[in-house]
């Protein structure tokens, strides 16, 4: 069975790299949401730092959807990773249900993971070289003011949450196959010591929990 792992953060909480780190693993096919949002951002000049303009989210969507139908058209036995942040004042739950229905589509297992991170490790990670390479939020305090009025969508109940400031990524992907059910692993992670270096996160290994609760 194929599979469509979604995961879902606040900016900084480690998407992509978790993401990259799971695609290593399973063979699965990364669609971050930057993959979606660059296209648009590129041309308008984002940079990380000044407000993005509304509109350019409702185009970076449109994108989105085409990805989406590429994804319906995939072979049956192709598994695929998504991110996004998803606030508690926006539609997150449509997307939730869109993502559930298209995975019944495809007879794929749908997978939710919600990654947390305390906001002091999100703002300190803004100031990474890949933030600004991949066009993301950079300013601590936009950062601050996104999630002071927004926050983060509460996890579902069938979804696994996992705190980034505390695991590294490849560990937080070894515990979402682990979740999913034990998704066959591919050749890349054979050797130890395989993720890059500069992915690597301080690692104090903790507990899984699922959320008690049942939203790039």
């Amino acid at each position: 069975m194929s599979h469509l792992f979604y995961l879902v953060g606040p900016p900084g909480s480690g998407k992509r790299t978790v993401g990259k780190a799971l695609s290593a693993l399973t063979g699965a096919a990364l669609l971050d949401n930057h993959l979606f949002n660059d296209p648009v951002f590129t041309a308008f000049g984002v940079d990380g730092v000044r407000p993005v303009p509304p509109e350019l989210f409702d185009l970076a969507e449109e994108v989105r959807q085409v990805g989406l139908r590429a994804l319906r058209l995939a072979p049956p036995t192709r598994s695929h990773i998504l991110t996004n942040y998803l606030s508690r004042v926006e539609e997150g739950e449509e997307i939730v249900a869109e993502l559930r229905a298209l995975a019944r589509e495809r007879g794929a297992a749908f997978v939710p993971v919600w990654l947390t991170c305390p906001l002091p490790e999100l703002e300190a990670r803004m100031g990474q070289p890949e933030r600004r390479e991949r066009l993301k939020l950079r300013d601590p305090l936009i950062l601050r003011g996104l999630l002071e009025r927004g926050g983060v969508m509460d996890a579902p109940a069938d979804a696994l949450v996992l705190d980034t400031s505390r695991l590294g990524p490849l560990e937080a992907a070894r515990r979402i196959v682990a979740f999913a059910g034990g998704v066959p692993v591919a050749d890349a992670l054979a050797s130890p010591g395989w993720f890059p270096l500069q992915y690597n996160y301080v690692c104090n290994i903790s507990g899984v929990f699922r959320s008690e609760r049942g939203r790039a």
